[in-house]
């Protein structure tokens, strides 16, 4: 079983940059999307070949939006976290129930918000603290998403772009000397608490003492030529998944030039 999960900065601009040869040259069997960024009558033809897709655009024009992509049918979708109000129509959570290989499995696409560093403004401060409560609301999900799983004997697996670096393995610059968003204490240690759930970081656990592999290059700067990346995109599996896995990593593309998203895809293979 192959996964993958892409954050393609919209899917109409990830088209034209070639995402759909991407990915039928890759072909995952589940492929979570994040700023998928569309409505659903504006999907670019055939981007998708044919392949099943649950998606949820969410009801901000232009912003977020998140799907599964996949070859198999799921047996059934599941819009948004439990018990969220406050972020429910942003498009940021959707999972399914895929029923391949041995293992029957939960896959989840998620799209984490941006945060701010909160001394640098009132309106940051703000950001930050609706990152946080999201990441509270987040957990509460993956507990009892992680029960149902295991009351329905399948493994759990939340794919997608959670905007934290949770260590100083995870981005090039972890010596600032300045409090960086998506690096704050806060972030670090909820999603070190949400591991602690009972979900293992599958890649790293491949990689346990690679500086990366990142995920994320700025389109400005310089940032891909030189290096500097975030790793913000993860497979959170619980265990008996993880333990199957025997390739994780970044597909990074060849050339700056050649990019699909300010994202890469991260893939995973399964026994």
């Amino acid at each position: 079983m192959k996964l993958a999960t892409f954050n393609v900065n919209g899917i109409r601009a990830a088209q034209r940059r070639g995402f759909r040869p991407w990915l039928e040259a890759t072909q995952p069997d589940v492929l979570a999307l994040q700023e998928v960024r569309c409505p659903v009558d504006q999907i670019p033809p055939d981007v998708f070949a044919d392949h099943h897709v649950a998606y949820d655009p969410g009801e901000l024009a232009g912003r977020n939006g998140v799907a599964l992509i996949s070859r198999a049918e799921p047996s059934e979708v599941r819009i948004g976290l439990i018990g969220d109000e406050e972020f429910s129509h942003e498009g940021r959570y959707i999972e399914a129930d895929y029923d391949m290989g041995s293992t029957p499995v939960t896959i989840a696409s998620l799209y984490l918000p941006k945060g701010a560093v909160p001394s640098e403004s009132e309106a940051a401060q703000a950001k930050f603290e609706r990152k946080m409560r999201f990441c509270a609301i987040l957990g509460e999900h993956l507990t009892m998403a992680i029960k149902r799983a295991q009351a329905t004997n399948r493994a759990y697996t939340c794919l997608g772009d959670y905007n934290i670096a949770r260590t100083e393995q995870d981005l090039y610059n972890h010596k600032s000397k300045k409090p960086l968003d998506g690096f704050l204490p806060e972030e670090r240690a909820w999603l070190t608490e949400a591991l602690e759930l009972g979900l293992t970081d599958v890649v790293r656990g491949l990689h346990p003492e690679t500086q990366g592999p990142y995920s994320w290059w700025s389109w400005r700067g310089g940032s891909w030529d030189r290096g500097y990346g975030w790793r913000i995109d993860y497979h959170l599996s619980t265990a008996e998944l993880a333990e199957r896995a025997i390739f994780g990593d970044t597909d990074k593309a060849d050339s700056y030039e050649s990019r699909i998203s300010d994202h890469a895809p991260v893939i995973v293979n399964y026994r």
